[in-house]
């Protein structure tokens, strides 16, 4: 590359690069009703993030005990976990408008029944069925990446910036969430939080929904492969990964709430989780400005090493502060992770199953922060707050290893990909 000068001839500052370098995120926005899309998605997505630990601080609140918040929370993810899958092929072959609209309208219903039930001090058991009536809801961001699939097709360099772009919104999203979902649940009343995400996840997929002309096209049944896109190889072995990654993201969630909770300072947790999801969103934003000379594979590995030893330090980290600053560091991994493991999953599928198969990637995650609220609320209980962080450490050491062994049989799958589905390198 040659290097950037000023109209002096003095080089350019690190500020001025950095500027000038970011700049490439910006013809994203002269795709016809990216726009209007990315806004959708954003509201959406950010509400997306608001339910889990709403949900946990609502009924926490109400009745006193981290383990009940924790399992709701996993039932309701368990459920879009089953679901997603079967949400994801409906995408592919109906239309993300057609599927989307009454599965939102359905999902606000139960939601707000749901509040309803708590605010009236209904049995714990319509908790626990109106959330996981509410749960089967389609990713607005699947549906955006899909998007982007469809208008970059066979441009690979600006998919790749399309990708980690998409993936910077996700965690920035984590980085404002935490924050108005507590504030809002504490401040308020326990069920506001919930109360704005429901109202927020129903207008971003309207308006979403509303960028007609950029949805991308049903492919006809007699062109569409057969068998589900989990068949495919590869695609398990990525799941699985993802599937432990949620774990770490759902066990933080829930003991750090506990953790900070014990210490005096509930509300100085959505400070922790949005400086996890800070440093994520800075790492993304960086990563997709890169090029790289590594398989897509390798840095799969690369990313679940550094996710697992970037999170060992929080078993130290006993002061508030110092955990702040740790997970921060430790959030530097999770984007470049989450972006690779997206990428892989859609070199791995058909373009007729391109919803379908990052759908099941993202449903290992949903089941594994799932799990993690789950264990992570148990572990509160039984082992304490802060050595609950073991939790998330685990699962750090189980990704790995799973990455490490399917190395081998990734790089084969990826090498024999259909090549409709060779949509995106690093």
């Amino acid at each position: 590359m040659y290097p950037v000068y000023r109209v002096v001839g003095r080089p350019a500052s690190r500020q001025t690069q950095r500027v000038r370098a970011l700049a490439a995120y910006r013809p994203l926005f002269s795709v016809p009703g990216a726009t209007r899309w990315v806004v959708g998605a954003s509201v959406g997505r950010l509400a997306t993030a608001m339910f889990g630990i709403s949900t946990v601080v609502m009924v926490a609140t109400r009745h006193d005990s981290y383990g009940l918040a924790g399992a709701v929370s996993a039932v309701g993810l368990l459920v879009l976990a089953v679901l997603a899958p079967v949400i994801g092929a409906l995408l592919d072959r109906r239309g993300q408008r057609v599927v989307a609209l009454p599965l939102v309208a359905f999902s606000t219903l139960m939601l707000a029944m749901m509040v309803v039930c708590s605010l009236l001090d209904a049995p714990v058991w319509t908790l626990f069925v109106f959330y996981a009536l509410s749960s089967g809801i389609p990713s607005l961001g699947t549906m955006s990446r899909a998007r982007w699939s469809e208008a970059y097709r066979g441009d690979e360099g600006r998919l790749h910036v399309a990708m980690s772009f998409e993936q910077v919104l996700d965690e920035l999203s984590f980085v404002v969430a935490p924050v108005l979902a507590v504030v809002m649940s504490t401040l308020i009343l326990p069920e506001a939080g919930l109360v704005v995400a429901g109202v927020g996840y129903l207008v971003g997929t309207l308006v979403f929904c509303s960028a007609r002309s950029s949805e991308p096209p049903v492919v006809p049944h007699a062109d569409r492969p057969r068998g589900v896109a989990l068949s495919r190889p590869g695609l398990l072995p990525v799941a699985l990964v993802m599937t432990l990654t949620g774990v770490i993201f759902g066990s933080n969630e829930v003991v750090t709430v506990a953790v900070a909770d014990a210490a005096g300072n509930k509300g100085f947790s959505s400070v922790i989780l949005g400086l996890f999801a800070l440093g994520s969103a800075v790492s993304g934003l960086v990563f997709g400005l890169r090029t790289f000379r590594s398989g897509i594979t390798t840095r799969l590995v690369i990313g679940v090493a550094l996710m697992f030893l970037l999170e060992l330090p929080v078993l130290l980290a006993t002061d508030l502060r110092v955990l702040a600053a740790v997970m921060a560091v430790a959030g530097i991994a999770t984007a470049p992770t989450l972006i690779t493991s997206i990428g892989l999953a859609q070199r791995l599928v058909p373009t007729a199953m391109l919803n379908e198969g990052m759908t099941v990637v993202l449903t290992g995650l949903i089941i594994g922060i799932s799990a993690g609220s789950a264990v992570g609320g148990a572990a509160v209980e039984r082992l304490g707050a802060h050595a609950a962080y073991l939790v998330p450490v685990v699962a750090g050491l189980g990704a790995l290893v799973i990455a490490l062994v399917s190395w081998r049989t990734l790089r084969r799958a990826d090498a024999q990909r259909p090549i409709s589905g060779s949509l995106v390198r690093g």
